[in-house]
């Protein structure tokens, strides 16, 4: 990006009408917002539609106004070089207003468009103001949540949402009990003042659900639970689960560097956990200053800047606002000569005597061909929480890797389990980890050990390229600590999801490796779980919910 360069931003995916210049010789950002309030409820479309059609005049006015007072350059010359806008993901109404505002703007200027990818510019803040070279990030907003991390070219979902936004999920909590938006910073407030009870937590993978939850707190509060009960066992819970999830992501990865993104991650006690767990891995947490956490113009001005820079504009025809623009949609032109993340490295024999993996620590004795898995106590989780499904994954583990080998699946053998302590000893299997071997007839075998554990009614949980093992011609399949026995598709097919996106995120090109794994699935299992994976994969997740 050369020095020159000055970007004037606009955002208006849903609630925050918000314009900003970027300066790049400076690294200045400057920043005006008018926020939508509703008097009851969360964000109604049309509401939202009409304060952006009051307020973007009047911030890019502003905005504009201190571009032409601060620029030096010749008078007959625009003091901008292109204008950015959100294209989405977001509320279609809200949306065309920011779009059309961003047109007329580029024609009366005479500089060009450039389209920026919200909830990539919630990443890109983050990276830029950290310094980080690839980080994983962890998207946490009112609409999404997800963990992202850039692969050839893309910026890939290792994980995400199969339900609602985090931030989302909170409103719908806090209008059951008559609230008003938004709900997280009552939540955090009420949190202050109470005491840990039992709610879902609910991990698959790197995949995550918040409906069970929501019902089971408003379930709650109408029993008579404290409201500060259910608020702080929320936080725990669900920021828990983010926790987690990211670490799986950096474990999977082989990253140490890790952005939050999104205005939820304005919430101390989510920033919190994400740095404890960091630093008990010994990776870096970088999270921007509050301004940039929520929706904000400012990220939409930096990343259009990057896009410029790297010729990514738009022609005016080709400029139409997408209210379901995911980020893994986006060519990541300005990223072209820069580090991309590499797949983490997997557990080979020769070298490795102690593995310390996104759940525990694994201490590896290949001469005596034994394995001790220790479930290590996580710090940042509740002490309550954390008992509970450390004990509970352990059990679980244990169990299904022994019914799996009954099923044909190749496992481990287990010879000891030490429930209190959250033990296990196994067989020491494969020569390496198949992350390190992938390939079209490996992967075709965990279609088929998938497909054999769902006839058998149950599922491994986490499937990914880290827990597969391979050596000679026998693939095995390792951890089932998030396994749990069901007979439903949609369980099936997540479970399948989930191996498929460790394949997206780890794989130099995975689209051959992706349909080994369904033709796999194909030859053993239920046809049914396919075209449900195909329901799952083809869900708008990146649409933003108004209710």
């Amino acid at each position: 990006m050369t020095n020159t360069i000055r970007i004037l931003g606009i955002e208006g995916t849903a609630w925050a009408a918000s314009a900003a210049l970027f300066d790049a010789e400076t690294d200045d950002v400057v920043i005006e917002t008018d926020a939508y309030q509703p008097e009851s409820g969360g964000i109604h479309p049309r509401e939202a539609s009409e304060h952006m059609h009051d307020a973007i005049p009047d911030v890019v006015g502003r905005v504009l106004e201190h571009a032409r007072e601060t620029y030096d350059g010749p008078a007959t010359e625009p003091p901008v070089d292109a204008i950015a806008f959100s294209r989405g993901p977001g509320l279609g109404p809200c949306l065309r207003v920011v779009g059309t505002a961003a047109r007329a703007l580029s024609q009366v200027l005479e500089v060009p468009l450039v389209g920026v990818n919200h909830m990539v510019a919630h990443l890109e803040i983050g990276r830029h103001t950290s310094g980080f070279d690839s980080p994983v990030c962890l998207n946490a907003s009112g609409a999404n949540a997800h963990l992202l991390a850039y692969r050839n070219g893309r910026y890939r979902v290792l994980g995400e949402t199969m339900d609602t936004g985090v931030g989302n999920s909170i409103d719908k909590f806090t209008r059951h009990v008559g609230w008003s938006h938004p709900g997280g910073p009552k939540v955090e407030q009420a949190a202050k003042d109470g005491e840990y009870v039992d709610l879902p937590y609910v991990v698959k993978g790197m995949d995550f659900s918040f409906s069970g939850i929501m019902s089971a707190a408003k379930q709650r509060y109408d029993d008579g639970v404290p409201v500060e009960d259910v608020c702080y066992s929320l936080q725990e819970n669900i920021f828990g689960m983010l926790t987690e999830v990211a670490e799986r992501a950096l474990s999977l990865t082989g990253s140490d560097e890790l952005v939050l993104g999104g205005g939820v991650g304005r919430n101390a006690r989510l920033r919190e956990m994400l740095a404890e767990m960091c630093a008990q891995r010994g990776a870096d947490f970088h999270a921007p200053e509050p301004r940039f956490l929520g929706d904000n113009a400012g990220m939409i001005a930096v990343l259009g800047a990057k896009m410029y820079a790297a010729d990514d504009t738009l022609a005016l025809e080709d400029s139409r606002v997408d209210p379901n623009f995911r980020p893994d949609q986006v060519p990541v032109t300005w990223r072209r000569d820069e580090p991309e993340l590499a797949a983490g490295r997997g557990v080979d024999a020769a070298d490795d005597t102690q593995v310390r993996g996104a759940e525990a620590l694994v201490d590896i004795a290949p001469d005596a061909g034994r394995v001790t898995k220790r479930r290590k106590a996580k710090t940042y989780r509740h002490p309550a929480l954390d008992d509970r499904l450390r004990t509970e994954r352990t059990t679980l583990e244990a169990r299904l890797t022994s019914l799996a080998r009954r099923e044909g699946v190749p496992t481990p053998v287990l010879s000891d389990v030490d429930r209190t302590e959250a033990r296990l000893e196994l067989e020491y299997v494969g020569e390496r980890d198949l992350q390190a071997a992938l390939s079209p007839e490996r992967v075709r075998d965990v279609g088929r050990h998938l497909a054999r554990l769902h006839r058998a009614g149950f599922v491994h949980g986490d499937p990914t390229t880290r827990n597969v093992r391979v050596d000679g011609d026998r693939t095995y399949l390792i951890d089932f600590g998030l396994g749990y026995h069901t007979d439903h598709v949609e369980d099936y097919a997540m479970d399948l999801h989930v191996f498929d996106q460790s394949l997206v995120g780890t794989a130099a090109d995975p689209e051959p490796l992706r349909e080994a794994a369904r033709e796999g699935y194909r030859e053993v299992g239920d046809q049914r779980v396919l075209e449900r994976l195909h329901d799952v994969e083809g869900r708008g997740r990146y649409q933003s919910d108004a209710e």
